[in-house]
């Protein structure tokens, strides 16, 4: 899977068409930005991206670097036959693209895919409870939520099948005893999704930890503040990410590289 690595800078984006370079623009920031928070598992774990204008074909991290050495150009093109489609001197995490692949196959609608290992996130996994409704964060996933059957570590391609089944038309997956999973129709949704996920994940284990009784609000009240975030029917993440960008400008502004 591995041949020669080619790095571009910003004066050569066009190689890849504005298009495309804006995406592995907003990928690399969102790589550098989950380092930021404090999601990373040193080189494990994945965010991908659709390539604009392709159903078949992604954008992945190479397995090597770590987040927070992302760029812009060292980001890998794959199609969901798992084939390299550029020259690289990286290989493709197996197992991240069993995972991805499932996802950009089966939901055309979602473009960006984003997959962490957290520890509140493993905790909650582990959980039969699963996510709890347990604040007014939560409630953006109330009902919304799929969860997937831990298989070992992703190497079989028909468990592709059974990722996507599991999915079914949310946009939230819980791998049990594996991770967390958001997609979005872009990046910025994506990343909106697995943030309010992780928040509502840590303060979950600290309420269970607490050996406190717990309570959630009426199953009315709990529909009604999910329905205000999904009123409009419109992407999450849209007002978050501009400033997000500027954030990545400040602090890694070689993500563009």
């Amino acid at each position: 899977m591995s041949t020669h690595l080619k790095f571009v800078d910003e004066k050569k984006a066009v190689h890849f068409g504005e298009a495309e370079w804006k995406a592995r623009c907003d990928l690399a920031a969102a790589y550098r930005l989950t380092a930021h928070f404090g999601w990373t598992h040193l080189i494990n774990n994945h965010i991908s991206l659709r390539v604009p204008g392709a159903t078949d074909q992604f954008l992945i991290n190479p397995y090597g670097p770590l987040y927070e050495q992302i760029t812009a150009s060292s980001l890998v093109k794959i199609d969901v036959n798992g084939r390299i489609l550029e020259d690289t001197e990286y290989e493709v995490n197996e197992a991240g693209f069993i995972i991805h692949s499932a996802v950009h196959m089966a939901r055309m609608d979602l473009h960006c895919v984003f997959h962490t290992h957290t520890v509140a996130g493993q905790a909650v996994s582990a959980l039969d409870c699963g996510l709890l409704p347990l604040n007014q964060t939560a409630l953006r996933f109330y009902k919304r939520v799929g969860y997937h059957d831990h298989e070992g570590v992703s190497r079989d391609l028909d468990e592709r099948a059974r990722i996507a089944r599991d999915l079914g038309d949310h946009k939230v997956l819980i791998l049990k005893n594996h991770g967390l999973l958001t997609a979005g129709v872009n990046v910025a949704e994506a990343f909106h999704l697995m943030y309010h996920l992780e928040k509502s994940c840590e303060t979950q284990m600290m309420v269970l930890a607490s050996n406190m009784k717990w309570s959630t609000a009426p199953e009315n009240v709990l529909q009604k503040g999910a329905e205000v975030f999904h009123r409009d029917g419109r992407p999450l993440g849209q007002r978050d990410w501009p400033a997000l960008l500027k954030l990545c400008d400040t602090l890694y502004p070689d993500y563009k590289s």
